[in-house]
């Protein structure tokens, strides 16, 4: 059957077939996410070749490392409010040229100064790049299998990862380290040309501006399951009532306040987890007594276990209920924690554990994306998720920041482990108390 008249957006989304479209839409996302994931894993490899050339301490990459994190939370913090005003498909494309761009310049500094610079420019491209996808692919999926889409997309970032690590091992015997940052960046300038060529704007933002039918109309008919040869016009049935603040002020008013900061302390507790894992994992390995070898490859399970831990949480959010999902991950990480600083002699059950740990762990925090692209409407929800991954970058800083402390002090590896178990708690209270704060503003709900 036709559509006639004017017809919501929201209902030619949710009844079309996941086609093509849809797919190249997860392709592109994948690899802008595949290549945030490679530049994050590839400044570690490079690190200890980069300070023998310059004749420096690996400390001294310190505020290297810093500016890269920092840039990425203020290009999110950015580019929210950007694209809910001017676009996401041009803030996307735009991000991805800058990013290049600026790891062409890192690939040729002379100077450790030079260097933080380029660093922190690159960080300001690839923060505004990430929740810009996320936000397209969002608004593109029907929701009976958005969180899949979304979370299939965000597969991009450790399988980037893993890829960077893989190929910075290749590149730099044979090319030095300045390789791997030029492969960092001609990647991103190629994938530059793909979104300007193949990447539409959202129809969802596109209705909620009130731009032109006809070109709404020619995006919808990609995936649209009938013909919308005679609508009329189109508008946006939001859940939500919608509201003439800005997108920035719009997270601090009612009805959005408390539901914005439980995600930020949710989002934030995570990265803490994820990054003091991702980042200190191979040491505390060796604190508890494995060998460099050992400790490569177990550090690896977590990897392998978070790709298979975001599908599965995709696949299960669709199914259930999206928040008792990312809590229950949350919980399980907790218990995980506890019992890896427990067990941790036999190394077939502690590799086990933490295979196990990378499915829950990686699972609750990428199911996050989901959470904020369904709860915030069109007019804000690049801002809110832009911010609640801005905000939430701080908690890598302060989980990797922390753990250094924790062993210049002489904690023991076990110790560092186990702590890690409160953010996962706090996490899972704060993801609990919005699902009950959202039930609450449900039409009928007292």
């Amino acid at each position: 059957m036709a559509y006639s008249g004017k017809v919501d957006i929201q209902q030619v989304i949710d009844e079309s077939r996941f086609s093509g479209f849809h797919w190249l839409l997860i392709v592109l996302g994948f690899l802008v996410l595949a290549i945030d994931g490679f530049d994050t894993a590839a400044m570690g490899y490079i690190a200890p070749t980069l300070s023998a050339e310059w004749g420096i301490h690996k400390q001294d990459l310190g505020p290297v490392l810093s500016a890269a994190l920092l840039g990425l939370s203020l290009g999110a913090l950015i580019a929210g409010p950007v694209s809910d005003r001017m676009g996401r498909k041009r803030v996307l494309v735009f991000s991805c040229l800058f990013f290049g761009l600026a790891s062409l310049g890192t690939a040729w500094a002379q100077s450790l100064n030079t260097l933080t610079l380029w660093r922190f420019l690159t960080g300001l491209g690839l923060g505004a790049a990430m929740p810009n996808a996320i936000t397209l692919i969002s608004e593109f999926a029907p929701q009976r299998c958005r969180a899949m889409a979304i979370n299939t997309m965000y597969c991009g970032f450790p399988l980037g990862a893993a890829g960077g690590g893989a190929i910075s091992s290749w590149l730099i015997p044979h090319h030095g380290w300045r390789s791997v940052l030029l492969t960092g960046a001609i990647a991103p300038l190629i994938l530059t040309l793909l979104l300007a060529l193949l990447l539409p704007e959202s129809v969802k933002f596109l209705v909620q501006r009130g731009r032109d039918v006809m070109q709404v109309r020619r995006i919808a008919s990609r995936f649209a399951r009938s013909t919308l040869d005679s609508v009329t016009g189109f508008f946006l049935a939001e859940e939500k009532v919608a509201s003439k603040k800005g997108s920035v002020s719009q997270l601090f008013s009612m009805p959005w306040l408390p539901g914005t900061l439980m995600l930020w302390v949710t989002y934030f507790m995570g990265l803490v987890i994820y990054y003091v894992l991702l980042s200190w994992m191979p040491t505390l390995m060796q604190g508890m007594g494995y060998a460099l070898a050992e400790s490569a490859w177990l550090t690896s399970l977590f990897t392998f276990g978070g790709t298979a831990g975001i599908l599965l949480a995709g696949w299960m959010m669709d199914r259930w209920e999206a928040h008792k999902v990312v809590a229950g991950g949350f919980i399980l990480t907790m218990g995980l924690i506890l019992l890896l600083g427990m067990e941790h002699n036999h190394i077939a059950l502690f590799g086990g554990l933490i295979f196990l740990m990378g499915i829950a762990m990686n699972g609750a925090q990428s199911g996050m994306q989901t959470l904020a692209a369904t709860f915030y409407p069109t007019e804000c929800r690049a801002t809110g998720i832009a911010w609640m991954q801005g905000i939430g970058r701080f908690g890598g800083v302060v989980g990797t920041m922390t753990s250094a402390q924790l062993l210049s002090m002489q904690w023991q590896a076990d110790s560092i482990l186990m702590i890690l178990s409160i953010p996962a708690l706090v996490a899972a209270a704060a993801t609990v108390y919005k699902m009950l704060y959202s039930r609450s503003q449900e039409p009928g709900v007292a």
